[in-house]
Formats: structure tokens, C-alpha cells, sequence
């Protein structure tokens, strides 16, 4: 119970002000509570994005990603679906589907696309912060949604998970040290993230998944976030012992996507603790 000795505060730079707008958009899908709620309902079972993952190589998730606050535009004129049926020819094993409008010029129109065009599991990549943004994620056709133990309060967060169960929508929790990964650990999160980007200030540290991953117990699902452009990324994060390595600007600013994902596939994983 080490995590919760350390009082959460809320998050500052980049990443303050993403939750805050997050916050907003959650206002405003709440006011249409009823119809949501039917919609993730009425969904039918999506691609498990765990099954995916699980593999004798090296999983990749490809990310549809027109820009970013840290790298400003990557591929403003992107088609969700081209972009994710290349992926999927490539040899993607999942897909991140970025839905947040204002920094990284997602859309749930993204999303649609993207289960439309490709029977890979989904992850919808945004900044969730309040239940309904869950059940929202359900009927769009998501297979799971990202939660960043950052963003939240550690009861909000506890909320949320318990939510996704709820919904039978698989939740990645991203962490980015001891405490974070502890309190995923402690709700019984299954699928762990490492983000080497400090999304507050916006820098990138490998060392936090080299010192992280490891400590991922064997029955979870550990995923390398944020720094890989090519395959000798793709083996740093094997080396780790990550399941899963998801790459975004890489794949979003390739003119061939497809070649490009199927450039860093095949990489052997490295069963943790071996």
C-alpha cells in the first residue's frame, strides 16, 4: 500500500491542461447520457486487445496520429481508415486510435472509421477522465480505452477501472513510476503501459521503461509507449521484456505506412525475468 502514502496533486504543463480539457468535453457527453449509455449496450463484442498481444514476438500497436503537442503536425490530411488498413496489411496487432480534437486532431469519427476498415482490437487513445467517456468509448466500437494513472485522482482512477470492467472494455493503465505502477497493480489492471514521455513536460526518458517493465508481474501485459521510430526501437522494448511496443509518430508520418509497420514486426519477445 506504499502508493497511496504519497498524496496525488493534479498534473501540471502539457498534461494539466489536456485533463482539464478533457474534463469539458466529458461535461458536454453527459448531457447525452441515455443515448450513450444504449449505444455501448448495443455494441456488439470487439477484438480483445489482451488476446493481441500475447505472442512469441514482439506485438505492434500502430497509432493514427495527425499531430502532437510535442512534434507539432505529423499528417494532417491522414484518412483514419486508409491509414489503419495499411496498418493492418503490415502486420499490426492492434490499433490506437487518438480521438482528443484540439492538440492531436483526433475525432470519434476516427475511430468509426478505423473499426470499419480493420478487425483488429482497438485502443481509443484520449485522456479519460470521468466514467461516461468509458461508456462513450464502448459504443464507438472501442476494444479497450487508455486510462493515465497521472490524470486522476488514485479514487477517480479506481472508479474508472471498475468502470471499464463494468463495460467489458479492456483499460491500458499508463504509469511512468513505482507508485503509478503499484496502484495499476492493486485495482488488478491487466494491461500495464510504460510511457517514456513525461507528458507534463513533454520529454522522453528510456530509462523509466528499462526500470519499469521489469517489474510488470508475468501474468500482465507490459506495452513500450513513446520514442520508437524503427526497428532498433522495436528491440530496445524487447529487451525490456515488454509484450508490446505502441508506435505512433513512426507510422502516422510514413508516405507507406504499411511497409513501415511491416518493417518492425518479428522482433522476438523477452519473457520478463529470463
Amino acid at each position: 500500500m506504499q502508493a497511496f502514502l504519497h498524496p496525488w496533486t493534479p498534473p501540471t504543463g502539457t498534461l494539466g491542461r489536456l485533463v482539464l480539457e478533457a474534463g469539458d468535453r466529458a461535461a458536454a457527453l453527459l448531457a447525452d447520457r441515455v443515448r450513450l449509455e444504449r449505444a455501448a449496450a448495443a455494441a456488439p463484442p470487439a477484438p480483445p486487445l489482451a488476446g493481441a498481444l500475447r505472442g512469441e514476438d514482439l506485438a505492434i500497436i500502430a497509432e493514427v496520429k495527425r499531430r502532437s503537442p510535442s512534434r507539432g503536425a505529423i499528417n494532417l490530411d491522414m484518412a483514419a481508415n486508409r491509414q489503419a488498413a495499411a496498418y493492418a496489411a503490415g502486420g499490426a496487432a492492434a490499433l490506437s486510435i487518438l480521438t482528443e480534437p484540439e492538440h492531436f486532431g483526433g475525432s470519434d469519427d476516427d475511430l468509426r472509421a478505423a473499426r470499419a476498415a480493420a478487425a483488429l482490437p482497438l485502443l481509443k487513445k484520449d485522456f479519460h477522465v470521468h466514467p461516461i467517456q468509458l461508456v462513450h468509448a464502448k459504443g464507438l466500437g472501442a476494444s479497450a480505452a487508455l486510462l493515465i494513472a497521472r490524470a486522476v485522482r488514485p479514487d477517480t482512477f479506481h472508479t474508472l477501472v471498475a468502470e471499464g470492467r463494468g463495460l467489458e472494455l479492456e483499460i491500458l493503465v499508463e504509469v511512468r513510476d513505482e507508485r503509478e505502477l503499484e496502484r495499476a497493480l492493486e485495482a488488478g489492471c491487466a494491461l500495464v503501459g510504460v510511457n517514456n514521455r513525461d507528458l507534463e513536460t513533454l520529454r522522453i526518458d528510456p530509462e523509466v521503461s528499462a526500470r519499469l517493465i521489469p517489474r510488470v508481474p508475468a501474468e500482465c501485459l507490459a506495452v513500450y509507449e513513446s520514442g520508437v521510430t524503427g526497428v532498433d526501437g522495436v528491440q530496445q522494448a524487447a529487451a525490456t521484456g515488454a509484450d508490446a511496443v505502441l508506435v505512433g509518430s513512426g507510422v502516422s508520418a510514413a508516405p507507406d505506412p504499411q511497409a513501415a509497420v511491416r518493417a518492425l514486426v518479428g522482433v522476438p519477445r523477452v519473457p520478463r525475468g529470463s
